[in-house]
């Protein structure tokens, strides 16, 4: 129960380093204060150009990934619930990005945190998620309405793919939050207001 505990802190702790705010000081800019100010790829890549938001997206899912791989590495496989317990590492990552104890719980929306944990878990629900996101971006013209349209269909290929309850609805959750998140992009897409991603 003590490594357990510990895993999950630790996955908060490395999902709660805010690489968006990082990456923007290596050039003398605080990404809270231009944009969205967000400190997500996105709002990085419009502030500071398209190789620092790279940069910050890299980051991001790397922070969602290598926590949960760490995590199912150490957990021996005949551990008693062992698939929930790699899933609430994933979700505690999330969670860190999300509401990170470094910058008063104020942080990013979790998309590309999110995509790490799940490219761990299931690289084929990512890919079809990936399509989406492509996709909705294409014909919208918002990278909110791909992430929105991306999150809330991974469940479905979850499901599709055979993945035990642990993992969906563990991934319910996730998907649940980002939307949460996103409550301000959804409020400017019903208004008209939202930034499209050619623009800035």
């Amino acid at each position: 129960m003590i490594m357990e505990t510990a895993l999950i802190l630790a996955c908060y702790l490395v999902g709660a380093i805010p690489f968006g705010l990082l990456v923007g000081r290596i050039v003398g800019a605080d990404v809270r204060l231009e944009g969205s100010g967000n400190i997500g790829a996105t709002n990085v890549g419009r502030v500071l150009g398209k190789k620092m938001g790279a940069l910050t997206l890299v980051c991001d899912v790397a922070k969602g990934f290598l926590p949960v791989w760490v995590a199912a590495s150490l957990l021996p496989e005949t551990a008693v619930n062992r698939e929930w317990m790699v899933m609430v590492c994933g979700l505690a990552t999330v969670v860190g990005h999300m509401f990170p104890l470094y910058l008063k719980f104020k942080g990013g929306k979790g998309v590309a945190t999110a995509l790490g944990v799940f490219l761990f878990i299931s690289p084929g629900g990512v890919l079809i998620s990936l399509f989406v996101f492509v996709a909705a971006v294409a014909v919208s013209g918002y990278v909110s309405v791909g992430s929105l349209a991306a999150t809330a269909l991974i469940p479905l290929w979850l499901w599709m793919l055979g993945e035990p309850p642990a993992i969906l609805a563990v991934a319910l959750v996730i998907v649940a939050l980002i939307w949460f998140q996103h409550r301000s992009n959804i409020g400017r897409l019903r208004r008209g207001e939202e930034q499209g991603w050619k623009k800035g």
